[in-house]
């Protein structure tokens, strides 16, 4: 049965996260939140300190997170009161929650969708490690955050919740077969014929403009104020925010370095029983990158969870040239991953979910906006 209390192969729905931190499994500063928990999924706070440091790293297999930092750090913050990370500076932060996993039980890490919507980059480093997110089966020991704000300068405190971390049993992804009969029984997207591409469901964009009465998105204007990360629906959009509407032609030109909010084509939908990724597409199709956030949770989309009609937000930043995107376009692929048992609560209304039955909308920092 193991220390989750469950057995077989799969991601852990909540109450198994619960199990872990009752069992000293995660190690915990401060108790839960009262919403820290989600379905598949936990967020993670930051803590006390912060470090200023001279550029992103990983500790390689034989150093902890402390021992670099003690070489790149410039200076401490102290977040008790809250301070602002200015953009194109990267800092890190030791987080409230630490692990001492069982041997059979491993993690990764995504940004929470409100840090990815505002291009905030984060990447959880755990020690020892050679990857970015990715925790190893039985680790024990700190977990650090890296945040690197691209384009909004953003105010955190202690206590702030900036990513996310799931837990697995085995191989918990489903093969080209099984995701076909999934989708059979549970249309994961609202296309009669959806394309398989690489062990997922592709996601296209949606640059029509139909749906949103003539939108097409979102570009982050440079040079604004500072958003506070734990206030909700405190900013205007146009303060931060240029909006995108078309002009009779289904295409979009993605200007270098410019960070963009966008929609899928898609109606998205994760059933109960499992959970799914959001990962880029190919890079050989264009030189951009798509969806920051990746996590989408158990009953995302799902009727009786509210969710008809959910589209996927689309998080946008070409790189080194313009590129132009063109409505269809595929730009992502859905992953989906069985879980070990249902979860108890679904994504939605009744958790107070931000994205539940959404369209193209922006993180939940901002007031709602419609078009004059």
């Amino acid at each position: 049965m193991g220390i989750s209390g469950l057995s077989g192969e799969g991601i852990l729905p909540g109450h198994a996260i619960e199990a872990l931190a009752e069992r000293g499994a995660i190690r915990l500063a401060r108790p839960f939140d009262g919403d820290q928990v989600q379905p598949a999924s936990l967020d993670l706070r930051l803590g006390p300190t912060a470090w200023r440091i001279r550029a992103s790293f990983l500790p390689g297999p034989s150093e902890t997170v402390a021992d670099r930092l003690a070489r790149l750090a410039l200076h401490k913050l102290d977040l008790t009161g809250g301070e602002v990370l200015e953009t194109g500076c990267v800092y890190l932060v030791e987080l409230e929650e630490a692990l001492a996993l069982p041997s059979d039980i491993a993690a990764s890490a995504n940004p929470k969708s409100s840090t990815g919507r505002l291009d905030v980059f984060t990447r959880v480093i755990a020690d020892r490690s050679r990857a970015f997110d990715v925790v190893p089966a039985g680790y024990e020991g700190k977990l650090y955050l890296e945040i690197s704000p691209r384009t909004f300068p953003i105010l955190v405190r202690r206590g702030s919740r900036l990513s996310q971390i799931r837990f697995r049993r085995g191989d918990a992804r489903l093969d080209e077969a099984a995701l076909a009969a999934l989708n059979t029984a549970d249309r994961l997207v609202d296309s009669a014929t959806p394309d398989t591409v690489g062990g997922g469901i592709a996601v296209s964009v949606d640059l029509s403009g139909a749906g949103f009465g003539g939108l097409l998105g979102f570009r982050a204007k440079r040079h604004t104020a500072v958003i506070d990360m734990d206030k909700r629906a405190a900013c205007e959009v146009e303060d931060f925010w240029e909006p995108l509407v078309t002009r009779g032609r289904r295409e979009l030109v993605l200007d270098p370095d410019a960070f963009y909010i966008l929609a899928s084509k898609e109606a998205v939908h994760v059933p109960p029983s499992h959970a799914a990724e959001m990962v880029p597409f190919d890079p050989l199709v264009g030189e951009f990158r798509v969806h920051y956030a990746g996590f989408f949770d158990p009953g995302f989309g799902h009727d009786a969870a509210g969710g008809t009609g959910a589209r996927a937000v689309l998080e946008v930043r070409s790189r080194e040239v313009p590129f132009i995107l063109e409505d269809g376009q595929i730009v992502g692929r859905l992953v989906y991953e069985r879980m070990i048992e249902r979860p108890r609560t679904l994504y939605g209304e009744s958790l107070g979910s931000n994205y539940q039955a959404q369209g193209l909308k922006l993180s939940k920092h901002f007031l709602p906006w419609t078009r004059d």
